[in-house]
């Protein structure tokens, strides 16, 4: 990456939407800017996990003043990332659509534990280098992130379901506070969080981090009223829990430092982060400078740098923890991506479709750990449900689909055909895994296929199909699958 790139990064909270934007110099990030705005998508969130139409506008309306300050800006310097509301909203595509339509680019919904190892990179990344085994967390709108690192290397990481906005409604209704509720929030808290304890043991860590909006209030908060800056002590939180606790409601709480948009959902996340400090027994909590948000920028710089890009870590990890077949693996993600370029221009994207093509054929084996019947059910159903750092829940569901649909009839794919390169994708998956059916390296150089308007055309060299009469066979039948489809797919093999 090239000094003075500009690099942006957008995090869709529950709470609030967050763009930072910055610049590229010798490895690290320069602030150029950041936005903040309260937007408050929680808390729009019925029982029955539908995102109200008011909160869908109001995240609408944000995107559409990030996206006039992104103008100009290209694919590969932007990252846009979701958590846990639309991680749980049933009708988070409604919303999707429409914002990555108004913002111009991509938003990736991530699982709990990519939203974690994001937050280690961000908190990681803007403290001093140093041997220490840390604790980090992040107390969200919806969730909580944990996390235990050394350096910038995230050992562990989990995600819980609990955070400010959510403990805010449940147990602050209409900002009503009073010292049983808070009780009952902390207990309830703790409830959520007694399993952490068995994977990050006091005993692991000795220095414990706390990141974005409720760990920062609160350490504003109790800043500006006298206690030490920089750091938040166990006097000091409960100092403020009796201040809220007697205050009957959260609009009548008179602090210094406490903000209005933070007002709302204060008591909850306070609740939240009392819990914490209690029960893994900290004694002095550090607020991070880092967070999600630049753990995105600083991803973007990885994905850039040979070998920096987690997602090929994470592909790696996941072919020897499920005894994947390496030789295979690689003849046939050598061989779909050879036939890809064929079929697809050279440019930046797809460049990066033919990356996912060659994930999703290293992986395509993926289900035989489970059963070599059907196997590729299994695997689809891997992909859509494994803990993959680095991938995004669309990422993995269109491996999941490309795996799924690597043999056998095509009218499972029949939604995901729609799309142009992912029938693209497709194509050469299912004429690689047949072209490799003898667990051999084939002649494929032999074999030129072209795409135009909708149709595919597969042709061989003379003497190809006397010298592969199976795979001759294979293609023959493969033409026959695709008849089935909206796709035309034709064969000269001579």
């Amino acid at each position: 990456m090239q000094n003075g790139t500009l690099l942006a990064a957008i995090d869709l909270g529950s709470n609030s939407f967050r763009l930072e934007i910055g610049r590229y110099h010798s490895g690290h990030i320069e602030r150029i800017e950041y936005i903040k705005e309260t937007v408050r998508q929680g808390a729009g969130l019925d029982e029955n996990k539908v995102l109200s139409q008011a909160a869908m506008e109001r995240g609408w309306d944000c995107l559409a003043r990030f996206a006039e300050r992104l103008h100009g800006f290209k694919k590969q310097q932007v990252r846009a990332v979701a958590t846990q509301t639309l991680r749980e909203a049933r009708n988070r595509e409604e919303f999707l659509q429409q914002a990555q339509k108004i913002l111009g680019f991509a938003i990736e919904v991530i699982a709990g534990q990519e939203e974690a190892r994001l937050i280690y990179q961000g908190v990681s990344r803007l403290l001093p280098q140093s041997d220490e085994k840390r604790l980090v967390f992040d107390i969200g709108g919806r969730s909580t992130e944990m996390i235990l690192g050394e350096g910038y290397k995230a050992h562990r990481m989990e995600s819980y379901r609990l955070g400010s906005v959510a403990w805010s409604n449940k147990y602050f209704p209409r900002g009503q506070i009073t010292p049983t509720a808070f009780k009952t929030a902390e207990v309830a808290a703790k409830a959520v969080l007694d399993e952490a304890l068995d994977s990050f043991p006091p005993t692991e860590w000795n220095a414990a981090y706390g990141s974005s909006g409720t760990v920062g209030a609160v350490a504003d908060i109790l800043a500006a009223n006298g206690w030490a800056s920089g750091v938040i002590t166990r006097s000091g939180l409960a100092w403020l829990e009796d201040r809220f606790s007697k205050a009957s409601n959260v609009d009548l709480v008179r602090l210094e430092g406490l903000k209005d948009d933070r007002r709302p959902v204060i008591a909850g996340g306070l609740s939240v982060l009392c819990a914490i400090v209690d029960l893994f027994d900290i004694q002095q909590l550090l607020p991070a400078q880092g967070a999600l948000r630049q753990g995105a920028l600083y991803d973007l710089i990885d994905r850039e740098t040979d070998g920096g890009d987690v997602r090929e870590r994470t592909v790696r990890w996941l072919a020897e923890r499920f005894s994947i077949d390496e030789a295979q693996a690689k003849r046939v993600s050598t061989v779909a991506t050879a036939l890809f370029a064929q079929v697809a221009a050279v440019d930046a994207q797809n460049e990066r479709y033919s990356r996912k093509l060659a994930w999703a054929a290293r992986l395509h084996e993926i289900g035989t750990h489970i059963s070599h019947d059907r196997s590729y059910h299994h695997g689809a159903y891997i992909l859509d449900n494994v803990d993959a750092p680095g991938f995004s829940f669309p990422e993995l569901h269109r491996m999941s689909q490309l795996v799924l649909g690597q043999r056998g009839k095509l009218r499972k794919l029949e939604q995901s055909l729609g799309d142009e390169l992912f029938a693209k994708q497709l194509m050469c998956l299912r004429l690689a895994t047949l072209l490799c059916h003898a667990r051999q390296m084939p002649e494929y150089e032999s074999i030129r296929l072209s795409y135009k308007s909708g149709a595919f055309k597969l042709v061989t060299h003379p003497g190809w199909a006397r010298r592969y009469p199976q795979s001759a066979w294979l293609i023959g039948e493969e033409v026959i699958a695709w008849q089935k489809t909206s796709w035309k797919f034709s064969a000269e093999v001579r």
